[in-house]
């Protein structure tokens, strides 16, 4: 192997970026401190500095709503801020020993000239990692980070005519958007409709607002379910005549967009959707359960049905790939070396020979994973 090639060539333990110019610095660095890598004198330096992993401080913590926060990151080393409008970021945060990861929403618009990003979270009663951060995560807290990424964005040019449809935190990639639009001043005819029990509960309430007194171009329609009701999708002829002309963007809880998706498919309209849903739809039959084994690590780790195979990784204290943690965009495919396993959508099996997401699938007895 040439010198060119020994730079290019992926090194043992270090992440890769979307910039293979900054894929081959960093292994080029992996090797040159071989024994140690380059993390071990950069971190000593800056603890954002690192040339295994995109990492991220936290600055500032701010309260939305009684159950929501917003996080201000200030991203290290080779993080990119020219990300789409709506696009999502995965997260990783350190609690009790452990890294957990979950991707939310931008909330930013890109490009920010304090090189910083957002991301607002809901605590959900089932979430143990959006709980921990409504709860109290502290600035300062050094984060990990994975690069943004997420077709639910808006394109360039932007359409004449936008509808937006969202419910509780569904109105964060909206935000970005919305934030993206008006730093350019480039607010095209905009109807938002933004469900919330209340007033008090509805996320960026005041800032909607201000941006729809400040652009004749955006309408925002603002339903308040406890007082005013579910909003009916036979109200849009009302709300907003020409809604079947517009390009929609729409995201919130599954039924809703079950609901919109059966509408728009109705009205032969199914090409003006863009939906974004916010976690894997588990429908399909659990897996049975299996020891997990990943081959080029040597660690194995026993799941149940219902556990993920890259929780098990993470479990294990694998690297494990990953982008959205909803099967979608394919990042965290692997192959499968032995055994079978679960899609956890659906319920199809998998077996021996056959590439993976390992995101939304679980074992189906004992095997073994590419990793």
């Amino acid at each position: 192997m040439g010198f060119k090639e020994w730079l290019e060539a992926p090194a043992k333990g270090v992440a890769t970026t979307s910039s293979p110019r900054m894929n081959m610095l960093r292994g080029a660095l992996a090797r040159i401190t071989t024994p140690l890598l380059p993390d071990d004198y950069l971190h000593l330096a800056n603890p954002l500095w690192s040339a295994r992993e995109l990492r991220g401080q936290i600055v500032e913590v701010r309260a939305e709503t009684a159950d929501s926060a917003t996080l201000v990151i200030k991203p290290g080393w080779g993080f990119h801020f020219d990300y789409q409008p709506g696009q999502y970021v995965g997260i990783g945060l350190l609690v009790d020993g452990k890294w957990h990861w979950r991707s939310y929403s931008l909330t930013s618009a890109p490009v920010h000239a304090d090189k910083t990003i957002a991301i607002t979270v809901k605590a959900m009663p089932e979430g143990f990692l959006s709980s921990h951060i409504v709860g109290g995560v502290e600035p300062g807290t050094i984060v990990r980070l994975a690069a943004p990424q997420g077709n639910f964005a808006l394109p360039e040019p932007l359409p004449e005519k936008i509808l937006f449809l969202t419910a509780g935190s569904g109105v964060t990639p909206i935000m970005s958007m919305l934030r993206a639009m008006d730093r350019r001043g480039a607010v095209t005819d905009v109807v938002h409709v933004h469900s919330a029990p209340t007033e008090a509960d509805a996320m960026f309430r005041d800032e909607l607002q201000d941006l729809a007194s400040r652009h004749d171009s955006l309408r925002l329609h603002l339903q308040l379910t406890r007082s005013m009701g579910k909003f009916n999708l036979d109200e849009l002829d009302t709300v907003c005549p020409d809604w079947r002309e517009r390009q929609a963007w729409v995201c919130g809880p599954g039924g809703m967009l079950e609901a919109v998706e059966a509408r728009w498919t109705q009205e032969d309209i199914a090409d003006n959707l863009h939906l974004e849903r916010f976690a894997v739809d588990r429908s399909g039959q659990d897996g049975d359960g299996g020891t997990v084994t990943f081959a080029k690590t040597d660690r194995s780790v026993e799941i149940d049905g219902a556990t993920t195979l890259l929780e098990a990784g993470e479990k294990a204290g694998v690297q494990m790939p990953f982008g959205c943690r909803m099967g979608i965009c394919q990042t965290c495919v692997v192959p499968l070396e032995k055994g079978a396993v679960r899609d956890l959508r659906n319920g199809k099996l998998h077996e021996e020979g056959s590439r993976i997401q390992t995101c939304i699938s679980t074992a189906a007895g004992d095997c073994t994973l590419g990793l």
